[in-house]
């Protein structure tokens, strides 16, 4: 596996921008299941995922071409596929396949799906959903077998606010030629770009942007389809983080601040030092202190802006308190910024104390999961000497080219194989 070295100590200014949002992409590949012909997906990252998620795609006998940020897919010869290949148990999102290829074909057989080990994510609520809708599951341990002849209600309730759950019956709720009813889906910003892609194909969706949907499939759909993949908001969070080590000014581009009103609250409380210019954030050097960050559904804070979050209130000044209030799994980077000197206190599987400012140093840690990942990796870049991340696929698997862009801006980070 490939690690990172990271001298620590660099102070760091320039411009970065921000990247296609990595859970918009990983809900639009499946949703291309939905066109009989070609789309073209704009501002997409290049990052494990996708890669994992488009060897499903070509294994269902789709083209993919990637040229620069653009990725080209003909779905003209799809033919089904038991999806039992390494893919899909290796990464969360496989089980937005779910719903299209189950409604498209009429059955699946699917591996349960894999990725971080985060906390509880049963897929409950997306079977519950799809057989609201008219779909029958036999469920083992490891799979998942469903087949679908028609649809048997026009009214489904999730049985939570799940984006995934939401994502999925979204795409299924497609194939309808009568107007079906979504109850209290999420309102991600990923939900809603998957909401606009599928509209603009031509299927009819009302309601975008509540909890409330009616959906179902369109006289006339196109054949070819363009859709540009809105900016990370996780990932303009993320660089908000960089904070302590900014020289002069580091400009962060493309930041989508219409989705970023609890982490601009939770930065104004923080006293960073940040201005919002037209779609760019222009941060300085900063005199922080501590607050309290509670995650919660969009708009409230999100879960996995926390961990780079709480690396930044290890240089501020007070005590932090972060409640995870959906993960029970989400601290153990906790545990790998405590070794490098962080004041750190675990209350329970939810909400954890940070005590700042705190010297850290460099240390041999480990990266067990994206936003954990990234959370160590700005550690590093905070703490005295040099530290040595492994396993940093898991950081690729969110961020793009991550080490390159930090260190065009001064840091000095080098990719050990």
């Amino acid at each position: 596996m490939s690690k990172f070295l990271i001298k620590g100590g660099k102070k760091i200014s320039g411009k970065i921008k921000v990247s296609g949002s990595k859970n918009a992409i990983l809900a639009l590949l499946p949703a291309s299941l939905l066109v009989e012909g070609r789309v073209v997906f704009k501002n997409v990252p290049f990052i494990k995922d996708v890669e994992s998620m488009i060897s499903v795609l070509r294994y269902l006998g789709a083209e993919v071409f990637f040229d620069n940020s653009n990725l080209i897919i003909n779905t003209k010869n799809l033919e089904y596929k038991d999806l039992l290949i390494e893919e899909v148990k290796a990464l969360r999102a496989s089980i937005l396949f779910l719903g299209p290829v189950l409604f498209k074909f009429g059955k699946i057989k699917i591996w349960m799906p894999g990725g971080d080990v985060i906390g509880a994510r049963p897929i409950d609520s997306h079977l519950k959903g799809l057989s609201d809708l008219g779909a029958k599951f036999n469920i083992s341990d490891s799979l998942i077998e469903g087949k679908f002849k028609s649809f048997l209600s026009d009214n489904v309730i999730l049985k939570e606010i799940s984006v995934t759950a939401s994502e999925t019956l979204i795409m299924s709720a497609c194939f309808s030629k009568k107007p079906i009813n979504l109850r209290l889906i999420a309102l991600e910003p990923h939900v809603q770009s998957l909401c606009r892609f599928l509209k603009k194909i031509g299927y009819e969706i009302s309601g975008i942007g509540t909890h409330f949907l009616k959906i179902y499939k369109g006289r006339s759909l196109k054949k070819e389809v363009i859709f540009e993949v809105p900016f990370d908001y996780v990932e303009a969070a993320t660089f908000l983080s960089l904070a302590p080590i900014v020289k002069d000014k580091l400009i962060i581009e493309n930041a989508p601040i219409e989705d970023l009103d609890s982490v601009l609250i939770v930065s104004k409380e923080m006293n960073i030092n940040l201005e919002v210019k037209n779609n760019s954030f222009i941060l300085k050097k900063s005199n922080l202190k501590g607050t309290k960050i509670q995650t919660g559904i969009f708009p409230k804070f999100p879960s996995d802006a926390h961990p780079p979050f709480a690396v930044l209130a290890t240089q501020a000044t007070g005590v932090s308190l972060i409640h995870e209030w959906l993960y029970e799994n989400r601290f153990g980077y906790l545990k790998e910024i405590e070794h490098m000197g962080a004041n750190v206190e675990i209350l329970d599987p939810h909400r954890a104390i940070i005590i700042g400012p705190t010297h850290l140093l460099g240390k041999d840690v480990r990266s067990l999961d994206i936003r954990a990942g990234i959370a160590v990796l700005l550690a590093g870049l905070m703490a005295e000497g040099e530290t040595l991340i492994r396993e940093i696929e898991k950081i690729e698997r969110g961020y793009e080219k991550i080490d390159e862009r930090l260190n065009i801006l001064g840091a000095e980070i080098k990719k050990l194989d």
